[in-house]
C-alpha cells in the first residue's frame, strides 16, 4: 500500500505523512478495535483519522511553497494570462489535419481533400469543417520537427523543449539525464501570489503507452515534486463526475471535517519535533492551510461542476471524454489557473494495434468516426466559447501531439511514426491569426522552410506568457539554466 501512495504522492511524502500518523494519530482511538498495520495503528484509524493526515498532507504537498520569480530580461508584458494545451496522444497525420497535399498520389493525401478555412489560401483537412470556421484565430505551424520516431523520446522533447538522449527511445522512463521539467511545472515554479487553484493542471490523466510505461517529461524533473502540475484523474462525460482530489468522502462530512482539522492542529508539536530533528517543514503549514481552503473552498468546486453550464454549452464541446475535458480546461482557466494540459482520453476500449491518434492501422476509418470529429467539434467550441466570453485573447491555446505519421500508408492501411516533420497549431493571446510559418514538402515528409524545433515552441509559448525564454531555473546542484534555448517564432504573433 506504502509503494502505491508513494508512486502517487512522492516517497518524501508518504514517508513524512506516515511518521507523523503513527506518532500522532496512533495515540487515538476513533472507532474502537480493528485489523491493526505493522507499528499498531488500525487501517480504518489510518483512512479515517488519517484521512486529514494523509489526504490533507499529501494534496497540500502539492502546492507549491516558495515558487521562483522569473528574471526581468525583456520578454515584455505577458500577452496571454492563461495558456490551454491540447495534447492529441499518438501523434496526428499531419496530411489529414493541418497540412494537406491535395497533388500528391493517393497513398500519399490519404482519402481526404482539402477544405477551405476563413484565411484564404489557407486550407486544412475537410473532417475539420467547423475549424475552417476559426481559422481567423490560428497560427499554423507546418515545419515543426523533433528527429525523433518514439513516442516517449519524441514526446519529451515536445513537452519540455529539450531533446531526448538518446532519440528513438521508446517506453523511456522520466529520470536523470532526461528530468528537465515539463511546461506546466516551468509555470508552476515561476507563478508567485497566494492561490487556492494551482498555477498548473493535467487532466483527465497522464500519457502513457500501450505497456502503461509513463512517459517523461510530464513532470517538473529537477525543479522537484513541489512543481510538478496537479493530476486530476478524471471522466468529465461521465454520469455524476467529481473530481476526487476536490470532494470530501462520504464518511467525513464538513463538521467531521473541521474536527479533523483541529485535530492536525494538535500535531503541530510533532511537526516541530520533526523540524528540529532536520526535517525540512517550514513551508507545511502554509500548504496544509492551502490545502484545507482547496477543500472547502466554492471557487474550486465551482470550477470542477460541469452541472454548472447549460446543456447546449456541453453539447457544444461534444459529449465525450476529450470534449468534455476541453470545456473543464477553459473552466480552470477562467478560474485562475494559468496552465491547463488537456491530454486526448485514453480510454480502455482503444484498438491496441492503433491507440488514440497512434494510427498505425485502419487510419481512414479512425480518421472519420473517431478521432477528427471530436477534435474539430471541441477545438471550434473551445475557440468560439473564449472569443464569446473575451477570454480569447489572453489566452493562448496550443494544439499539439508528440510528432507526425509517415507520408505514405503501410500494408495495414495505416501510418507509422515521424519525427521529421508535422504540425502544431497556436491561437489566442500573442497570436497572428491566420499566420501560417514553415512548410513541408510536397510530400508531407520533411521541412522545406521555417523549421521549428521544440524549443522554439516552448520559447514562444513562454514569451506569450510574459517569461523570457533567458529566465533562469536553477537545476539540483543551483546551476542558472534558461527555460528555453529556442528562438520565439515571431513570425506568427500579433
Amino acid at each position: 500500500m506504502l509503494l502505491a501512495l508513494s508512486r502517487y504522492f512522492g516517497a518524501p511524502l508518504v514517508s513524512r505523512s506516515w511518521k507523523l500518523l503513527s506518532q500522532g494519530i496512533a495515540m487515538l482511538s476513533l472507532i474502537g478495535s480493528a485489523s491493526r498495520l505493522c507499528d499498531g495503528v488500525s487501517r480504518r484509524e489510518f483512512f479515517r483519522a488519517g484521512g486529514l493526515g494523509l489526504f490533507g498532507l499529501s494534496l497540500a504537498d502539492l502546492i507549491p511553497g516558495q515558487l521562483a520569480q522569473a528574471a526581468a530580461t525583456g520578454a515584455g508584458p505577458a500577452r496571454a494570462k492563461r495558456c490551454i494545451v491540447l495534447f492529441l496522444l499518438g501523434g496526428p497525420p499531419q496530411h489529414s489535419t493541418w497540412d494537406p497535399k491535395p497533388q500528391a498520389s493517393e497513398e500519399i493525401r490519404g482519402a481526404y481533400g482539402p477544405i477551405s478555412t476563413t484565411v484564404p489560401g489557407t486550407q486544412i483537412c475537410e473532417l475539420l469543417p467547423q475549424t475552417a470556421q476559426s481559422m481567423h484565430h490560428v497560427a499554423l505551424l507546418r515545419a515543426v520537427s523533433t528527429g525523433d520516431h518514439a513516442h516517449s523520446s519524441s514526446g519529451y522533447a515536445m513537452l519540455t523543449g529539450q531533446p531526448h538522449q538518446p532519440l528513438n527511445f521508446e517506453n523511456a522512463n522520466p529520470g536523470p539525464p532526461n528530468d528537465w521539467p515539463t511546461i506546466g511545472a516551468v509555470v508552476q515554479h515561476l507563478k508567485s501570489g497566494p492561490r487556492v487553484l494551482p498555477p498548473a493542471i493535467r487532466l483527465p490523466h497522464h500519457i502513457f503507452n500501450t505497456d502503461q510505461s509513463v512517459w517523461p517529461g510530464q513532470d517538473a524533473g529537477f525543479l522537484g515534486a513541489e512543481s510538478d502540475p496537479w493530476l486530476f484523474r478524471c471522466e468529465p462525460a461521465s454520469p455524476g463526475f467529481q473530481i476526487p482530489e476536490f470532494q470530501l468522502v462520504r464518511e467525513v462530512p464538513t463538521l467531521r471535517f473541521q474536527g479533523r482539522r483541529d485535530l492536525l492542529r494538535k500535531l503541530d508539536a510533532g511537526i516541530e519535533a520533526l523540524q528540529r530533528r532536520g526535517g525540512d517543514l517550514e513551508a507545511f503549514d502554509d500548504k496544509q492551510s492551502q490545502a484545507f481552503q482547496l477543500l472547502g473552498s466554492s471557487q474550486s468546486k465551482t470550477a470542477f461542476d460541469l452541472d454548472r453550464e447549460p446543456d447546449r454549452v456541453r453539447d457544444r464541446y461534444g459529449r465525450n471524454q476529450f470534449g468534455q475535458s476541453v470545456l473543464l480546461a477553459r473552466r480552470l482557466a477562467e478560474a485562475g489557473v494559468s496552465l491547463v494540459q488537456v491530454n486526448w482520453f485514453r480510454g480502455p476500449d482503444e484498438p491496441s494495434e492503433a491507440p488514440c491518434w497512434d494510427s498505425h492501422a485502419d487510419e481512414t476509418r479512425r480518421l472519420k468516426n473517431v478521432l477528427l470529429p471530436p477534435l474539430d467539434q471541441a477545438y471550434a467550441a473551445l475557440l468560439q466559447d473564449l472569443l464569446d466570453r473575451g477570454m480569447l485573447d489572453d489566452t493562448l491555446v496550443v494544439c499539439m501531439g508528440e510528432f507526425g505519421r509517415t507520408p505514405k500508408f503501410n500494408p495495414r492501411g495505416g501510418r507509422d511514426h515521424w519525427g521529421h516533420v508535422f504540425s502544431v497549431a497556436l491561437a489566442g493571446g500573442g497570436v497572428q491569426g491566420g499566420a501560417v510559418f514553415g512548410a513541408s514538402d510536397n510530400q508531407g515528409a520533411y521541412p522545406s522552410s521555417g523549421i521549428v524545433r521544440p524549443s522554439d515552441l516552448t520559447a514562444t509559448i513562454f514569451h506569450c506568457l510574459g517569461y523570457s525564454p533567458n529566465t533562469e531555473i536553477h537545476d539540483r546542484l543551483g546551476r542558472p539554466l534558461r527555460i528555453s534555448s529556442g528562438r520565439v517564432v515571431r513570425e506568427i504573433l500579433a
